[in-house]
């Protein structure tokens, strides 16, 4: 079981099942909505509990992603699929998770759109897109 909330604490979350192989996505939005990139895991819907929701809103970004994010503090928490009938996971952001996660960045999506200020060298397979 894991763990993790925002950075004020009213927004918490547990995740029952196994977490997916980290991910890193330098696309514009993300490093806006981050101020880096964001990393996060894919979990499944039904192994994920929100305490708090009243504090967690929703931004819809795309016509395919929302992102969740703390009403009080701003962290940002949830990258969630809008088409729920072709997407069974959510993803969450790994800074968030307060437990041990054992998670690796396994490949890094939209390397195209990096910041210049920052280089990739973990080894883990680059996406331009």
């Amino acid at each position: 079981m894991h763990q993790g909330s925002c950075l004020c604490g009213a927004v918490e979350f547990t995740i029952k099942g196994d977490l997916g192989a980290g991910s890193a996505c330098h696309c514009h939005q993300c490093r806006q909505w981050t101020g880096h990139f964001l990393a996060d895991t894919e979990v499944q819907f039904k192994d994920l509990t929100i305490k708090g929701e009243k504090h967690l809103k929703w931004f819809d970004s795309s016509n395919k992603v929302r992102r969740g994010f703390c009403g009080q503090c701003g962290s940002n928490l949830f990258f969630d699929p809008v088409d729920k009938d072709k997407h069974s996971w959510i993803g969450v952001s790994l800074g968030a998770i307060t437990t041990p996660t054992n998670v690796k960045i396994a490949m890094h999506i939209f390397v195209s759109e990096k910041g210049d200020y920052y280089e990739i060298n973990d080894g883990a397979p680059q996406h331009q897109n």
